[in-house]
């Protein structure tokens, strides 16, 4: 897994809003890019909402948000609009995004929960990994962000 200091990795990707992103879209902001294993599931759906919950915070701290996991762009979309995200999330189906950043399970086709923030030069800035207390991912990226 990546760590705080490393250049994060390039990625393009479509997103649940229709565009296509890449890092390199994201220089001269803050981009919290957060890793979960599956969608619809409990402990997925209280994080992205707690993400959205906080949505306006974030952006006002100067940090955009974009959540990854390996489930089909349709899943994905359905997630979104089920559950009126406003940031964008990214199929990673082919897990090319997850491995370069290191977030695979050996073994298993899911993501470990991990938050990376990625700073306006497109280094990492944190890196935050809490599998079962999803509370402490926009916890510690809303701490972080106020203290940078």
């Amino acid at each position: 897994m990546l760590k705080a200091g490393e250049r994060a990795p390039e990625f393009h990707a479509l997103s649940t809003t229709g565009q296509y992103l890449s890092l390199a879209g994201f220089r001269g902001k803050k981009l919290v890019l957060y890793f979960y294993p599956k969608a619809f599931t409990p402990f997925c759906t209280a994080e992205a909402r707690r993400f959205r919950d906080n949505y306006d915070d974030l952006r006002g701290l100067g940090a955009e948000v974009v959540g990854v996991s390996v489930d089909e762009h349709e899943t994905q979309c359905d997630f979104a609009q089920r559950h009126e995200l406003r940031f964008p999330l990214v199929a990673d189906h082919d897990k090319a995004i997850s491995r370069a950043f290191g977030v695979l399970w050996p073994g298993l086709p899911l993501d470990k929960r991990v938050t990376f923030i990625i700073g306006e030069d497109g280094v990492i800035q944190a890196v935050f990994r809490h599998e079962f207390q999803v509370v402490k991912h926009l916890d510690d990226v809303m701490r972080f962000l106020q203290k940078h």
